[in-house]
């Protein structure tokens, strides 16, 4: 039998006491975690929303982390699961720290909030998940660095920081001062979380910093300004592009530095601190950092040095970019700033002709006889050398005597060779690469004796003499290199290429030049840029002509420009028309006479002028004159630098720019970096050559 009190139904306390139980673990919702990286200044940055739900996916896979490696950033950035490092790929880099992040407060001297340690975020997270459940609040956790957090309610958390250290006995300092803001999720606060960058490369384009260490006036590295202008393009990428990026057409364009200044001054330092003045020691530091570097590129050993480090830098990314794109199969093109623009164009300048190296391949791999003579050369080699011991490893790897020539120390290493064995073939190898550079300039000299000097499209040598060429004249003999890719543009931002060529005794060039294994060619500068100088008045000399001016890209002419137009014209009018009355109020009268009849009119052939040609010229030149004012600026004819096209682009100057030219020269110089319009005009004639084009073009 059932009593009467177990039959009751519950009373309205418990049951809403459970309600609210259940109510309270609804509300309680897991946190989600977001990856962030600590950068050199001690700043944490999110990575972006792909990158970090990839690392994840990855922590929450049960896998050993030690072994995982996690690609981010586009690629430019490993992720070291375990370790929790982050390491750059393709240039040097300080390893950064990389953290799982949920819990984070807010510091006081900047007002960023950064995250908690992991297992500490844990403690956080469990106790908050207790306060909630429970709706128990008010809860104290210590930090291990004796900070008090205090869990008020899940709208506010605060973090309290010890007045001073803790005494003999242990005992915790008394929350005291201002306390600092605690959040939960990265949700919670205001960060700027970075868009993923879409997996499909393009084009990959190589950016030479000129001289210095430092590419801006915030002093930072070719790196970080090349990270502003890779954000710049993607940004515009996804505004004037954005058709094509939404239908999957275009992926992207990757921004690859090439550092060079690190390789020169760890081998020259050294000496010229040695001889520096102790005096004005700051300055004197930055002109051995910059300005040197002008003096060390009209050195023989030190122009080698930096075209051997730019020429290789870009091959070795190269080759870095292809084995980890594998499926990459976009083009490739260069840009220089300031003195790289000048390395860049001397490299371009000496590369081969392509079609010319393709012959050679394809006669050399016809042709089975030469095969077998370079088969007899190597081992003939290998016999001068007493190392035909070795002869099987090299056919093995069906290696030749031409073959053998590119071999480095560490090929022939990876071979199996022993150190003495490669020091002999290295050897020998240099002593071929000399006699065959003297062999070749001795050719290059008695073919041009008894010729001219012109800078005109020929197959010009791997040096460059005095006495040569009229490229050369002024410049330090140097042997260049080949690069292993085919550039499609070159972009020279702020170039002294002009000037430079012109203090080599260059006169005028040949419009029908053009690099050999380059076809397009952009000279962009802004108009207050000191270091930056015209090209196209080399080629085309006749008359004074203005540059192409690049776009706003915005799809418009900067105000100031349009108001200073705007006025020019206006005061042009009206000088015309007081002109006009003027010579109306200055001319004889005369009495009106009346219309002459039709046959007064008509001339006899007795009264025509003996020439009616020259009689007509005037009326010709006039027509001349006002055909070409009216001429596109795009057909004046600039040769075949940029494939027949204009070259010359100069930038819009900004409103606060134009007040006073000499307060923003230096400024200028720097501003491409974050320039939105170089970036536009960069992926404009980038995706052009691909052929997309933009959703709206600029005018």
């Amino acid at each position: 039998m059932i009593s009467q009190d177990a039959q009751e139904p519950p009373t309205s306390s418990s049951s809403s006491g459970s309600f609210e139980v259940l109510d309270l673990l609804a509300a309680y919702d897991a946190v989600i975690p977001h990856w962030f990286y600590r950068n050199f200044q001690d700043i944490w940055f999110p990575f972006s929303n792909e990158d970090s739900r990839k690392l994840e996916e990855a922590f929450c896979s049960g896998r050993n982390p030690q072994n995982i490696v996690i690609p981010t950033c586009g690629g430019r950035y490993d992720v070291l699961l375990g370790k929790r490092k982050r390491q750059a790929i393709y240039w040097e880099e300080a390893e950064s720290e990389v953290q799982r992040c949920t819990w984070f407060y807010k510091q006081e001297k900047d007002n960023q909030y950064v995250p908690y340690p992991e297992d500490f975020s844990q403690l956080l997270e469990d106790a908050y998940m207790l306060a909630v459940t429970r709706n128990e609040w008010k809860k104290k956790i210590e930090s291990p660095f004796r900070d008090i957090i205090i869990l008020h309610n899940p709208k506010r958390m605060v973090h309290y920081q010890p007045a001073g250290s803790p005494d003999d006995w242990g005992a915790t300092p008394s929350e005291q001062g201002r306390p600092l803001t605690v959040k939960r999720g990265v949700d919670n606060i205001s960060v700027n979380i970075p868009k993923g960058e879409p997996t499909q490369i393009d084009h990959l384009v190589f950016m030479v910093h000129g001289i210095g260490p430092a590419s801006d006036l915030h002093f930072r590295s070719i790196v970080q300004c090349v990270n502003d202008f890779r954000f710049e393009s993607l940004n515009l990428l996804h505004v004037h592009f954005k058709k094509a990026v939404e239908q999957k057409q275009i992926g992207r364009v990757e921004f690859l530095p090439v550092n060079w200044h690190s390789v020169l001054h760890a081998s020259v330092d050294s000496d010229i601190q040695r001889i520096t003045l102790p005096s004005i020691s700051r300055l004197r530091h930055f002109t051995n950092e910059t300005l040197l570097d002008l003096f060390f590129y009209n050195s023989p050993t030190y122009c080698q040095t930096i075209i051997n480090t730019v020429c290789s830098e870009m091959n070795r990314i190269y080759c870095v970019f292809l084995e980890r794109n594998p499926t990459f199969s976009g083009s490739v093109s260069v840009s220089g700033h300031s003195l790289g623009s000048l390395i860049l164009f001397d490299l371009l300048t000496n590369q081969t002709d392509p079609s010319l190296s393709c012959n050679i391949k394809i006669k050399t791999s016809e042709n089975e006889n030469d095969l077998q003579d370079n088969k007899h050369t190597l081992l003939n080699v290998l016999r001068e050398l007493d190392l035909t011991d070795f002869l099987s490893v090299f056919e093995q790897e069906r290696m030749d005597i031409e073959a053998l020539a590119l071999c480095s120390d560490q090929d022939l290493k990876d071979l199996g060779i022993p150190l003495g064995p490669r020091k002999k073939i290295l050897q020998r190898i240099k002593q071929e690469r000399a006699s065959k550079d003297t062999k070749n300039l001795t050719e290059v000299k008695e073919n041009l004796q008894h010729r001219e000097p012109t800078f005109t499209q020929v197959n010009m040598p791997t040096e460059v003499k005095y006495e040569n060429f009229n490229v050369g004249i002024g410049q330090v003999s140097v042997i260049y290199p080949q690069l292993s890719f085919l550039p499609q543009i070159f972009f020279a931002l702020g170039s002294p290429i002009g000037m430079f060529l012109t203090v080599r005794g260059l006169k005028r060039l040949d419009p029908q030049y053009q690099f050999p294994t380059c076809k397009r060619f952009f000279n962009i500068y802004h108009p207050f840029d000191p270091v930056a100088f015209r090209i196209e008045p080399l080629v085309f000399k006749d008359e004074p002509f203005e540059p192409m001016l690049i776009p706003h890209h915005k799809g418009r002419k900067r105000m100031h420009l349009e108001l200073k137009e705007g006025l020019s014209r206006m005061g042009t009018d009206i000088l015309g028309s007081f002109r006009t009355a003027w010579q109306t109020f200055t001319r004889p009268s005369f009495p009106s006479l009346p219309p002459p009849t039709a046959e007064a009119a008509a001339p006899s052939c007795a009264e025509l002028p003996l020439n009616i040609e020259k009689e007509a010229e005037p009326e010709a030149e006039l027509g001349d004159e006002q055909t070409s004012q009216a001429k596109d600026p795009s057909e004046i004819n600039v040769g075949m630098l940029n494939g027949g096209q204009r070259f010359d682009y100069v930038l819009q100057e900004k409103p606060i720019e134009s007040f006073n030219e000499y307060l923003f020269a230096l400024q200028s110089h720097l501003c491409y970096w974050t320039s939105e319009d170089t970036s536009l005009l960069f992926l404009k004639e980038i995706y052009q050559m691909l052929g997309v084009d933009m959703d709206q073009p600029l005018p």
